[in-house]
């Protein structure tokens, strides 16, 4: 009998006595049938328990057992680095949830990652792109923040036999905290199939809180940075001196409309973003969060000056005694053509008033 690999999820039901639970509707039906069968035939559960231990430790090895997914061509930012551009729409079966950037900087000591993918099975088809660049090793992996898009890939990388993991102290913690929820979120969004391999590996993650410096060989280093909260409570940005080059995570946006949720708090964002644009050189190579590689000045006009724009708004609307359901007749029109404008843009304005007054911004898992 052929068996296909098996989901941690059911590994996790056996015990001593080899009780065997079938998980609920929405997990693989083969795994399904597999627990029926062993919960049936008690005298195999020593056989059982060996074989799916040995697929575990398989599966581990690896770090991911699967087919390559097709995304999108990596762009070259600038020598030895490049940029897969995801989605411009939200995480969804058909983009695997790659809706942020996946980058990679080959240095001479190895390559460094930005952003660990959203599922192990991203992972796995970026390190395979890279692997058409350069045979040298993944070392260093840094993510943005806490959101899954940046973080479930990362047990993938541990599995491999990445050492060098980084994260802002607030991320990882979060991430921590969350991290069962995020990944059903994501799991129900995208493909329990690409997502339920993906473990919490966040103690693996080295933190830092305002700046951590990588040597990474030849005499580059990356500067790892935060600026403040904003877009989420915790952030990473990175940046290489010696190629002019700075990863702004979520601070900064490029042409798609800005997502706010519950964490994002806008007023601390402005100062983040006001903050980040001090610290850096002018013609500074920029690859934002979301969006193609470009330049301070692009992002300056489609992150900052929306944020400031709808701050503004929302201001004046509540000095003239508006209330929430007033917030959508501020005309955002100026943005109309940006990807999910008209999934965000009431619902931002909505977000900003609530901020203001005090009102409750509910709970967020992305």
């Amino acid at each position: 009998m052929l068996f296909r690999p098996i989901t941690t999820a059911i590994l996790a039901t056996l015990t001593c006595g080899i009780s065997f639970q079938v998980q609920a509707s929405s997990d693989d039906p083969f795994v399904q049938g597999f627990a029926a069968y062993a919960k049936e035939n008690g005298a195999l559960s020593g056989s059982l328990e060996a074989y799916m231990k040995d697929v575990q430790s398989a599966e581990r090895k690896a770090g991911y057992i699967g087919k390559k997914l097709t995304l999108p061509a990596p762009q070259k930012v600038t020598d030895g680095a490049y940029t897969v551009v995801g989605s411009l729409i939200w995480h969804t079966p058909e983009n695997f949830g790659l809706n942020n950037n996946l980058s990679w900087v080959e240095f001479e000591d190895g390559v460094f990652v930005f952003n660990a993918g959203p599922n192990p099975a991203v992972a796995y088809s970026f390190h395979q792109q890279i692997k058409q660049h350069t045979d040298k090793p993944v070392k260093w992996i840094a993510v943005e923040n806490s959101q899954g898009h940046a973080y479930l890939g990362a047990s993938y990388w541990v599995n491999i036999g990445v050492k060098n993991l980084y994260s802002h102290s607030r991320a990882n913690q979060d991430f921590n905290n969350g991290f069962k929820e995020i990944k059903a979120s994501w799991a129900r969004r995208v493909g329990e199939d690409i997502t339920h391999s993906a473990r919490n590996v966040s103690d693996k993650f080295t933190e830092f809180d305002d700046k951590l410096v990588i040597d990474v060989g030849g005499g580059e280093t990356v500067e790892l940075l935060n600026f403040g909260p904003g877009h989420t409570p915790g952030s990473t940005l990175a940046y290489i001196p010696s190629r002019n080059l700075l990863y702004t995570g979520d601070v900064a946006y490029n042409k798609r409309s800005l997502a706010l949720f519950s964490y994002t708090h806008t007023g601390h964002w402005v100062d983040t973003f006001k903050a980040m644009k001090a610290a850096m050189p002018e013609d500074v190579i920029v690859v934002p969060g979301h969006g193609a590689p470009t330049d301070m000045a692009k992002i300056s006009e489609d992150t900052l000056g929306y944020l400031e724009f709808l701050r503004n708004a929302v201001k004046q609307k509540i000095a003239a005694g508006g209330k929430e359901e007033d917030m959508a007749s501020i005309d955002q029109s100026a943005y109309k053509d940006r990807p999910v404008y008209q999934q965000t843009h009431q619902h931002n304005a909505v977000h900003v008033y609530k901020e203001l007054t005090g009102g409750d911004l509910g709970q967020s898992f992305e």
